[in-house]
């Protein structure tokens, strides 16, 4: 099992979740665990997501999540746990 943590943040608005959700849905990415909140009027979003079944490679989901955050005015980002979990260790 392959698993990634996806980030997201923007300015709050309806459908960021869904937005998010849908991509991922579309590219067979399960979330596993998700953590939102607002901080003032941005929004913060934490997914741990099972990337097994994805049929695209690592590089054009990275490129994928660019683009469509670049669209929907969002900043989506995508590592692998294991260097997020390496990255964020006190």
């Amino acid at each position: 099992m392959s698993h990634s943590v996806i980030t997201v943040i923007g300015k709050d608005r309806i459908g960021i979740v869904y937005d998010v959700s849908k991509i991922m849905a579309e590219n067979r990415l399960n979330i596993l665990n998700i953590s939102q909140q607002l901080m003032g009027d941005y929004f913060t979003m934490i997914i741990l997501a099972d990337t097994a079944a994805c049929p695209k490679s690592r590089r054009e989901m990275l490129d994928l999540f660019a683009a469509e955050g670049a669209r929907l005015a969002l900043d989506i980002r995508m590592q692998n746990e294991d260097l997020f979990n390496a990255m964020h260790r006190i």
